[in-house]
């Protein structure tokens, strides 16, 4: 059987018919085959091949489809989307699966006191091992309840961070309306149910996503509730192939890949720096001309600083990075003191949640939504694009140290929230050259209207800023720009 003799005829009936059956394939081949021997070939090829294909009494009607375009949202889109995320919560028809999970692994009520116990013991052990470091850091999900714990505890966070970061993506024009997606390390689901809220929400759009996930229970999962999530028929859902990242074979997974999701899941790998970014490098062939490799990981310190140094690793290899990291003076980075994080709204806590924090809520209660994270691509596009021109009157943080106690004009990327209180407004600052942690305060007092762009610059905008004193913070070995009501602070526009 020639599989591109068969590809070849597919292609040719698709230009001439808008729908055809399968079975009428074996009329363009030589050799004798049958309808299932057809659509082992095409079946994992549709996609690329701009075909759907739909079983109908033991053939399949294949249909062909416009090729994908950029997923561009109207208004209406983004109201929907956005007011969703100012509250965010897993939505109740996504709570009801997790709960039947629950009994399904129990064979009990999932707010049974027993079971209720067994998933704080589950939580309790995953959270010593996380924050261990070092060899003796082992996290796994070899074990049913540690999966419940895990839906329990971070499920939550991990899903609502993902609906932030892939809103972004849309209202970037990242998107498009037909999208092929790798969810590596995929647990449970998280980020797979992520994508199927949104799009359902939405309610246009499609996405196929395949996965590859270690653990046996976490596929367990997956399976029990992706699937019937989206039932709609918006995602198709393939079973994850059981893998493990530390050995991939970058064969096993699909080519031209429009998104490559790693979600909270190279630090939990054993291995150096330089070994993942091989890793994700080898991983990265896979993926489409205009695809996006999307890294998140949790926002304490280590793991963030892991994150940022993962990604210059990656740079090095060719890869670029899209956002939040905005290169204006056309210079990379030192990651060393890059402690950066995205901070959104809490997440309404589940049911679940709910019941397993009732007594203890101090420890069971996980509602914080703070994560680091990286878009990464093969092209050069990012989302800020802006650079210092060649003869702009703006200070290098590098070189702030000569001009301590001065008053000067420097241009950068918020790359944090308020980070201050009520009396002095904090945010962290990066144009991509400084040694040392810079931050821009500004007391509550000096806020006026020529300043207050520092206030709604959200996560990575670029901002210029006029007539700064620069000071040296001693104890924190770190720079403070301090903002007064003479500063003038300009938005970058630029997108």
């Amino acid at each position: 059987m020639s599989e591109r003799e068969i590809i070849s005829a597919v292609k040719y009936v698709s230009r001439m018919k808008p729908e055809f059956m399968l079975s009428e394939i074996r009329d363009y081949v030589k050799d004798d085959v049958t309808t299932g021997q057809l659509y082992a070939v095409i079946g994992p090829m549709a996609y690329d091949l701009s075909l759907k294909i739909v079983p109908v009494d033991g053939d399949y009607k294949v249909m062909r489809m416009a090729a994908p375009k950029a997923l561009i949202l109207d208004e209406k889109e983004r109201r929907l989307q956005e007011e969703f995320l100012a509250s965010p919560r897993v939505p109740e028809s996504l709570e009801d699966l997790i709960e039947r999970y629950v009994v399904k692994k129990t064979t009990r009520p999932w707010n049974d006191p027993v079971v209720l116990e067994k998933i704080r013991k589950a939580i309790v052990v995953q959270k010593a091992e996380y924050w261990k470091e070092g060899e003796s850091r082992k996290i796994s999900y070899d074990k049913g309840y540690s999966i419940l714990g895990y839906m329990a505890y971070q499920f939550p966070v991990y899903f609502a961070q993902f609906e932030h970061i892939l809103y972004g993506l849309a209202r970037d024009g990242l998107l498009k309306d037909r999208i092929k997606v790798l969810d590596v390390g995929a647990g449970p689901g998280t980020a797979t149910l992520a994508i199927i809220d949104f799009y359902r929400r939405l309610g246009r759009g499609e996405a196929i996503i395949s996965s590859l996930e270690k653990y046996d229970e976490n596929i367990e999962a997956f399976m029990s509730m992706a699937p019937k999530y989206a039932e709609d028929g918006r995602v198709e859902i393939e079973k994850p192939i059981k893998a493990d990242l530390a050995n991939i074979n970058p064969d096993s997974i699909p080519d031209n890949l429009d998104l490559m999701v790693f979600s909270n899941v190279l630090n939990e790998l054993e291995m150096d720096t330089e070994r993942k970014a091989e890793i994700v490098t080898a991983m990265a062939k896979k993926l489409a001309p205009d695809g996006n490799i999307l890294i998140i990981e949790p926002a304490d310190k280590v793991n963030s600083l892991g994150m940022r140094k993962l990604a210059i690793a990656l740079m090095k290899k060719g890869l670029g990075v899209y956002s939040p990291c905005s290169f204006i003076w056309c210079a990379r980075c030192s990651p060393t003191s890059c402690w950066t994080f995205e901070e959104k709204d809490d997440i309404k806590p589940t049911g679940l949640m709910e019941k397993v924090a009732e007594e203890e809520p101090y420890r069971f209660m996980n509602t914080d939504i703070k994560y680091s994270y990286a878009v990464l691509r093969k092209d050069t596009l990012s989302r800020e694009k802006y650079r210092v021109p060649p003869k702009a009157r703006f200070a290098r943080f590098s070189r702030l140290k000569t001009h301590k106690d001065r008053r000067i004009n420097v241009v950068a990327a918020v790359m944090s929230g308020d980070l201050g209180d009520i009396k002095n407004h904090v945010f962290k600052l990066c144009d991509g050259t400084s040694v040392k942690p810079v931050y821009a305060v500004i007391p509550s007092y000096h806020v006026e209207a020529n300043n207050e762009s520092l206030m709604q610059a959200k996560y990575g905008d670029v901002v210029e800023i006029y007539n700064v004193l620069a000071r040296y913070n001693k104890e924190y070995d770190a720079y403070n720009l301090l903002v007064t009501r003479n500063t003038k602070v300009n938005p970058v526009f630029q997108k």
